[in-house]
């Protein structure tokens, strides 16, 4: 890391000096590195460092190089800093993220200090949950949502979500399912048509939910696709990213009416004035179109993933019958 980037660490955090860094993880594409930093003399043990390198992607791990990738990239960064600059503030504990200590840039790299989520309290990821951790991260979601209904996405993707289809042509292209390729539009635009918007994460995976020691507690990281859109999005792909297609069916009522019950909740808290049950019939009812619309991306674009599966056929071909009728 160039000196410069070593001088925000420090100044960011008050720190004498920082110790050898410990990379957690390579960004998508090769686009750069997720790093600790052990802090010395510092008020906290250490920080995350989000070091993005913008000339520095290797390639798709799944062959999906063109340069339509490589600016969905680019933004994708400069969201992800907007985001953090003017909204992150108005995320409060019951949408809890790490706070942002400060950014930088320097030519064709960017650079993001954030608070380290471990000795913060969320020390622990899972690759499954039990139905309490679920039930946490859908209150997550149903807060993260609250906070921003109804709120113009400046400065973010206008539709949020990395599978949104006007940013993806080349995944629909290659659909060989011609009935949810011809129908791509229409879900999409049922999505568009909601008349309540928000902000959705737009890649609320399990991946990036960071528990608390007692899984009572989480907080979200990465906020590259965050924009606008009907809060359905984030639900259906959070659930599908961490269960089997079985659970996906005979859980579903049950968890739709727990974010409905923390969505309701967290509306009044914020006192936003808003026709609820309204609110609550049209999301609802787009659970499913939600359903399709990342299905129609994970078929283009991975046709032999693991989350393709009966339920996600079934719930396109339902979606696809209500659009034609």
């Amino acid at each position: 890391m160039n000196k410069q980037f070593l001088e925000t660490i420090i100044k960011a955090t008050q720190a004498k000096d920082v110790s050898k860094p410990e990379t957690i993880q390579n960004l998508w594409s090769g686009y750069g590195k997720i790093i600790r930093y052990q802090l010395i003399g510092a008020s906290v043990p250490s920080v995350v460092v989000k070091h993005v390198r913008l000339l520095d992607g290797a390639g798709n791990p799944r062959g999906w190089n063109s340069n339509l990738s490589h600016q969905r990239k680019l933004k994708s960064y400069q969201v992800e800093s907007y985001f953090y600059e003017h909204y992150s503030a108005l995320c409060d504990d019951n949408c809890r993220i790490p706070y942002c200590l400060a950014m930088d840039s320097q030519g064709e790299e960017v650079l993001l200090v954030l608070e380290d989520l471990d000795p913060a309290g969320f020390p622990k990821r899972k690759d499954r949950l039990n139905w309490d951790e679920m039930v946490i991260c859908l209150r997550w979601l149903a807060n993260f949502h609250a906070t921003f209904l109804n709120q113009q996405p400046e400065g973010l993707w206008k539709s949020g979500t990395y599978w949104h289809l006007e940013t993806r042509p080349d995944e629909l292209e290659v659909l060989n399912d011609k009935a949810l390729k011809q129908a791509a539009s229409a879900i999409d635009g049922r999505l568009n048509a909601s008349p309540f918007q928000t902000f959705v994460h737009g890649d609320a995976k399990l991946a990036n939910f960071c528990f608390s020691p007692d899984g009572k507690q989480v907080a979200a990281v990465d906020f590259q696709y965050v924009g606008g859109g009907c809060g359905m999005k984030d639900v259906a792909y959070f659930v599908g990213s961490c269960l089997y297609e079985e659970d996906c069916e005979q859980l579903e009522s049950r968890i739709l009416n727990t974010y409905f019950e923390a969505l309701e909740e967290a509306l009044i808290r914020h006192e936003k004035q808003i026709d609820f049950i309204a609110l609550h019939n049209d999301w609802r009812g787009l659970y499913h179109t939600a359903w399709a619309d990342f299905h129609r991306f994970l078929k283009g674009w991975s046709p032999g993933h693991w989350k393709i599966n009966s339920y996600s056929e079934r719930v396109c071909r339902e979606v696809i019958a209500e659009l034609k009728n």
